[in-house]
């Protein structure tokens, strides 16, 4: 028996967006030490490139993993209407007890994306270039005290033998 080809797609967008890098959960004097000068008060924007991964069985009979329209459609509404043009942290509920980073963002991004897609399993990565220097990608939730997603449950491959549980 053959198995059925997979195959990954991705979509690529830009927006704009401006923050500021501030946690509620820490003083002013702790953020201003950890955020620096992105914990400025009025805040700074960035030119974000945001890509987003599904991957999937090929349908045999459409030849697409997810009609690209799908995810196009998706895109245009967690990123372009909800945060092109927009102060995370003012704009988008979220953000007001979340602390703006990329890495939340993605968070954001992913969760958001989720809820759009008619299979929302074959959702594989959101990432995100912040600046040309910093690039942020996300995979789902990361497994606690053992507890996995059913979702993104890994497969354990009986050839490992790194000791590591990330190896795989």
């Amino acid at each position: 028996m053959s198995q059925q080809p997979v195959a990954f797609l991705t979509r690529r967008e830009t927006f704009s967006a401006c923050h500021r890098l501030h946690s509620p959960q820490l003083s002013d004097a702790e953020n201003l030490e950890v955020f620096g000068k992105c914990n400025n008060f009025h805040g700074h924007g960035h030119n974000y490139t945001v890509e987003i991964t599904v991957r999937g069985p090929i349908d045999q009979r459409t030849g697409m993993v997810l009609n690209i329209t799908e995810l196009k459609d998706a895109i245009e509404t967690v990123i372009m209407k909800r945060l092109d043009h927009k102060n995370l942290d003012k704009d988008v509920e979220y953000f007001s007890k979340t602390p703006s980073t990329t890495e939340n963002l993605a968070v954001y991004i992913w969760d958001n994306i989720r809820l759009q897609l008619k299979k929302p399993e074959l959702l594989y990565e959101v990432k995100i270039q912040e600046t040309p220097k910093n690039i942020i990608s996300y995979r789902g939730p990361y497994p606690l005290n053992g507890i996995y997603n059913p979702i993104n449950k890994r497969i354990p491959h009986d050839s490992c033998t790194n000791i590591s549980s990330d190896s795989d």
